[in-house]
């Protein structure tokens, strides 16, 4: 399984098996919503965060963290966050942005992910699902992830005009009725401090707990 990073990458029907992820490292941070570097940009992601993840400190699996810029975040924010990737260039970038701090970034597929019996209060997962063969079964793997009271933090959408990608809120909100007790959207195109620049696809998070 390969996972894909999202819109920034995916303007057109192409795959991320077309792309040599570890070769993709080297430039992925260049995107304003991946790397976060503009303070902008950086603080639109903070804020969202500390919405969707849990007042108080708690566990955070990301799965498809990339090079760990919203494990960052979260970790900022007071949590305690293990990364999972399966390009080792990502979780090797991931690590080294991160260096100094107490998190853990594993290689491995995020479909499966590599934690053994360990469970999480958050499965933080951004612009992965839509590219799994089966996000059905991806998200029931995951709610078996989350301690009773846990919560998926998803951020997906739909790219592109011509040959759009992507999964709709429409169709992640039927997957995840009977897996959650409660499903919210938010509406993300709208906020284009998150992209870096306005948009006009559909962006959106959804936070369910199951």
């Amino acid at each position: 399984m390969t996972i894909n990073r999202g819109p920034e990458t995916s303007t057109t029907s192409a795959t991320s098996a077309d792309l040599d992820w570890d070769a993709e490292s080297a430039t992925f941070d260049d995107e304003p919503d991946h790397g976060l570097r503009d303070a902008v940009v950086r603080e639109a992601w903070a804020a969202r965060l500390r919405d969707w993840l849990p007042g108080q400190a708690s566990d955070v699996l990301d799965l498809g963290c990339g090079t760990g810029s919203l494990s960052l975040l979260a970790a900022e924010q007071g949590h305690r966050v293990t990364g999972v990737d399966l390009s080792p260039a990502m979780v090797g970038r991931a690590r080294a942005k991160t260096a100094g701090r107490d998190m853990a970034f594993l290689v491995g597929d995020a479909a499966a992910p590599p934690v053994g019996e360990q469970r999480f209060d958050v499965v933080l997962v951004r612009h992965v699902l839509w590219t799994l063969p089966d996000p059905g079964r991806a998200l029931r793997r995951w709610c078996g992830l989350l301690r009773p009271g846990g919560r998926l933090v998803l951020v997906e959408g739909v790219w592109g005009t011509v040959s759009p990608v992507g999964l709709s809120a429409g169709r992640l909100t039927a997957l995840l009725t009977p897996l959650a007790k409660s499903v919210r959207v938010e509406r993300l195109s709208d906020d284009p401090p998150l992209w870096g620049k306005e948009v006009a696809d559909e962006r959106y998070a959804v936070v369910a707990t199951p």
